[in-house]
């Protein structure tokens, strides 16, 4: 058998190793590891000897080659006996063509396996006169190499019958993980665009300085990192996929983390982003006017002004506003407000509210309602004034001339009026936010009943008619129109219940008193506890009440 194989070759330096059997003898070489290490053991080598029919060598000295790894072929046998590829079970004498093709040389074959052990490739020598190995050497070369995953049967036969070099088997690579991302719950773009109506209307004074997130809303999520998927090499090995890289919860101040990957606000107020954190500041600090440069202000929590209110410009918010310039013509809203200048009207436009207590240096043609105290250090001048609880002018003038002031219990002030006779009216003992929503309640409870008149009177006329005579869409006209009168009905209901209420606390109103430290002048129109009384002579350190359902002048407290 070696003299009609006059050269061979199993291996090669992908395989780490390889066997050259030549007509003088069977050589080794195995080739220096790199950091993928040994593709092969010693039992390997012992395999392919065995299958070549080498049966005399030196066991020690194969050992010393494997381990060595020089590079260089060593000789370990002079004689062998089989073919590249073990040979097929024998036949009795050929007596067809058939069996004289089986019987011809076997073609050799290498089964190389990459350093990264994920791809095996077949490599067959094809030489006219011989026939390709059978798909069963392949299968079996490669079990005795341990080669177990990922092995492609259809490429071996194909490799078989047409092919030189074919990949017959590849192994899995593993998929890497995920890193964690972070996906904010709000548009970040927004910022500082101008906001437009359905119509496309650009509102240049609301530029969206500010991004808002309210007292429980997410405005950030974390998707975690994955762990990847495992892959699996030709010999069956697991290949341990790389986790993807973590990240924290991104939470800062006044939020926290609900369901290990949310970030949610515990208060109002604007968006922070700072330090890879998302926090939620409760005040807004403006350097500067509300202008232009700004646009209208519209914050959930409290708001810090170092400048002005201008002219045509508002602020709103839930928490305190302070404002240590002036409010001129502008608008500003909020729970209290603290203006250290004054409050000027232009053009009828300069307003302040607050639903708790408002303060200022002076108000001037403005209008001015707080649902607990107004106070006022200086002067009062032409002013519609409207408080809950107190009216205080008081401070370095205290002084209030003209205008409309409105106090659920008292109004204070140093001087009302002046030597020009200017009026003024005055009116205490009923709550000004109380009498609004009372008014609105009333109103609101005429509209309804009146629509509910209309509506019960047109559905009495139409319960005279035939309704399945009358086409589908008519008759389902009349349906809607009746199942309407229920929610007008529950309406009305709710308005009678809240007027009813409002007048009980109106009844309770404490007795009003309108009180002056210097001087009150002729002119002065006063409604104390709905009493009326003009002021014909000039009063000084009083106090106006009513006793016996009349006005009464009194010593000042």
């Amino acid at each position: 058998m070696a003299e009609k194989l006059k050269s061979a070759e199993v291996g090669g330096r992908q395989a780490g190793y390889l066997f050259e059997f030549k007509s003088d003898g069977v050589y080794l070489t195995v080739y220096p590891a790199d950091d993928s290490g040994m593709l092969f053991e010693l039992s390997d080598m012992r395999q392919i000897l065995k299958e070549y029919g080498v049966m005399d060598y030196d066991m020690t000295e194969l050992a010393r080659v494997v381990r060595a790894a020089e590079g260089k072929p060593t000789l370990l046998a002079k004689q062998f006996e089989a073919s590249v590829a073990p040979p097929s079970d024998t036949q009795s004498e050929p007596t067809t063509e058939a069996e004289v093709i089986d019987n011809r040389a076997v073609m050799s074959f290498q089964i190389e396996v990459s350093k990264d052990r994920m791809t095996v490739t077949m490599k067959i020598d094809r030489q006219p006169g011989m026939v390709p190995p059978k798909k069963q050497d392949i299968l079996d070369a490669l079990a005795e190499r341990r080669i177990v995953f990922g092995i492609d049967e259809v490429a071996i036969e194909r490799g078989l019958e047409h092919g030189s070099q074919t990949v017959i088997a590849t192994g899995k690579p593993p998929e890497p993980g995920k890193d964690a991302t972070i996906v904010r719950k709000f548009d970040a773009e927004s910022k500082g665009k101008f906001k437009e109506d359905k119509y496309g209307k650009v509102d240049y004074k609301n530029m969206n300085l500010f991004l808002i997130a309210r007292k429980g809303d997410v405005i950030a999520e974390r998707i975690p990192h994955t762990q990847g998927i495992d892959g699996t090499n030709v010999f069956g090995d697991t290949l341990r996929a790389k986790p993807g890289k973590p990240k924290p919860v991104p939470a800062g101040k006044n939020t926290e983390i609900q369901d290990e990957n949310f970030v949610v606000a515990t208060s109002d107020g604007q968006i922070v982003e700072a330090n890879n954190k998302f926090s939620i500041d409760p005040r807004l600090e403006i350097r500067g006017d509300v202008g232009v440069g700004t646009g209208n202000i519209d914050f959930l929590g409290a708001v810090d002004i170092s400048g002005d209110v201008q002219q045509g410009f508002s602020v709103k918010a839930t928490g305190t506003v302070t404002i240590k310039g002036a409010v001129t013509g502008g608008m500003v809203a909020g729970y209290n407000v603290f203006v250290t200048g004054g409050i000027i009207g232009i053009d009828g436009k300069g307003k302040v509210t607050a639903e708790e207590d408002v303060q200022a240096a002076f108000v001037e043609n403005g209008t001015v309602e707080a649902g607990g105290v107004i106070m006022i250090s200086d002067v009062a001048l032409h002013s519609d004034l409207r408080a809950g609880i107190r009216i205080v002018v008081e401070g370095k003038r205290g002084l209030v001339t003209g205008g409309y002031l409105a106090a659920g219990e008292e109004i204070r002030a140093n001087i009302i009026g002046n030597q020009a006779l200017v009026a003024s009216r005055l009116v205490v003992g009923v709550n000004p936010s109380l009498q609004k929503k009372y008014q609105e309640a009333c109103k609101e409870y005429s509209e309804s009943k009146k629509k509910l008149q209309q509506l019960t009177q047109a559905l009495n006329t139409l319960g005279k008619i035939d309704v399945s005579k009358l086409p589908p869409h008519r008759a389902e006209q009349i349906a809607q129109l009746t199942r309407s009168q229920f929610p007008l009905a529950g309406q009305v209901e709710r308005s009678e219940r809240l007027i009813k209420e409002l007048e009980e606390q109106l009844a309770q109103m404490r007795n009003g008193r309108i009180c002056v430290a210097d001087r009150m002048y002729p002119g002065q129109k006063l409604i104390v506890n709905s009493i009326v009384k003009h002021v014909q002579a000039e009063e000084q350190h009083c106090t106006f009440q009513v006793e016996e359902d009349e006005v009464r002048v009194g010593p000042y407290y």
